[in-house]
């Protein structure tokens, strides 16, 4: 059975699996449902359409499920998503979808978000992201598996982050910042790959090796996009594995409407 502090507030409605943990003085709304194993911490609010997964940490004073910022929000019922296994720490916000954009906001599985994080509408988060602290996300922003983002960084409405990619402390993202990449500044500009994030990962140094060559025709060689994108297509039928990161490449900056990190 779940665990429910005397002093929290549970509508009826609310579905809680095994073993969830609500702390004090947390208010759990009626449309909300929370996996089994997951601790809401003292004072935290979760509210609207809901679901949590299963083993998530949401520390104290999170606002979790609130409706968008978005003046054209009327009332619609949308959504957040939160899968399994992640850490929300304090003073985290993260809001529901809106209309326009498919009504969901949704974070996938063993994420760690650090204290003062915003998550906005229509978010979509993969899996094994840390956000440092006070670090921004405006609505409609995508970031693929894997990505850091350095602490008070700002990532601008309808930016995406390819898988692997990295930010300095304060970086100001108002463009895509492709896959594998790092980057810094404000404005942010390219400096390089998550190498150290590869290697952590299993990366091979000839798979490693194959990354940084896409680097150097995106950064290095002076091409334009269109004729970089031509060149890293040709990389393909080295290795299965490389092949699957340039196909990743390939796919985020065929996308990639608002320009990417130069």
């Amino acid at each position: 059975m779940a665990s429910i502090h005397p002093t929290a507030i549970v509508e009826s409605g609310a579905e809680l699996g095994e073993n969830v943990t609500i702390g004090p003085y947390a208010t759990i709304g009626a449309h909300v449902r929370i996996g089994e194993g997951t601790s809401i911490g003292a004072h935290t609010v979760v509210e609207g359409h809901t679901t949590i997964g299963r083993d998530n940490r949401i520390f104290q004073f999170a606002s979790i499920g609130a409706m968008p910022q978005d003046k054209k929000y009327a009332g619609e019922p949308t959504e957040l998503i939160i899968g399994d296994g992640n850490t929300i720490r304090e003073f985290c916000t993260l809001n529901t979808g809106t209309v326009q954009d498919g009504g969901v906001t949704r974070l996938g599985d063993d994420n760690w978000i650090m204290a003062y994080v915003h998550i906005a509408h229509d978010c979509r988060l993969g899996s094994h992201i840390i956000i440092a602290n006070a670090t921004q996300l405006g609505g409609h922003v995508h970031l693929g598996d894997w990505v850091f983002l350095g602490g008070l960084s700002g990532v601008h409405q309808f930016v995406r982050v390819g898988a692997h990619a990295m930010t300095g402390f304060q970086t100001r993202l108002s463009q895509d910042l492709p896959p594998f990449v790092t980057a810094a500044g404000n404005p942010a500009e390219a400096q390089g790959i998550n190498a150290e994030g590869l290697k952590r990962r299993g990366y091979t140094p000839e798979r490693i090796a194959q990354v940084k060559q896409m680097h150097r025709t995106l950064y290095r060689k002076g091409l334009t996009l269109a004729a970089g994108i031509a060149e890293i297509g040709a990389m393909k039928g080295a290795s299965a594995e490389g092949d699957a990161d340039v196909e990743l490449m390939l796919g985020f900056l065929g996308d990639a409407s608002r320009g990417i990190v130069r």
